[in-house]
């Protein structure tokens, strides 16, 4: 009950992390550097944030392929189980019923 006044859990992580950035991106702005010296910074921080945001998604992109075929194959599993199962019971129907019913008051062999 101690987190009754946050409805997010990663939403405090994500201003923290965009705190981060725009005081980074603040600081490098009023740094005591010359105009282009600056803009090579910035230019620089911007591509090396967009390559870690490529590699980020691609990972998260094959992990999700990798879940999607792990969740394939289990449903491949579970679709062969129950065709066993069915064709187990149908047989099992037919052996049954082929037995002949004995008559009442007949003996047991």
């Amino acid at each position: 009950m101690a987190d009754e006044g946050c409805s997010c859990s990663g939403s405090g992580i994500l201003w923290f992390l965009a705190g981060l950035g725009v005081g980074a991106a603040v600081g490098v702005l009023y740094a005591p550097k010359p105009g282009r010296e600056t803009r090579e910074s910035i230019l620089t921080a911007a591509e090396e944030s967009r390559e870690v945001v490529q590699e980020r998604a691609r990972k998260y992109k094959e992990q999700a392929q990798e879940w999607a075929d792990r969740g394939k194959d289990v449903i491949a599993q579970q679709k062969d189980n129950i065709r066993s199962a069915f064709e187990a019971g149908r047989q099992a129907y037919r052996d049954a019923s082929q037995d002949p019913i004995p008559e009442p008051g007949a003996p047991k062999l």
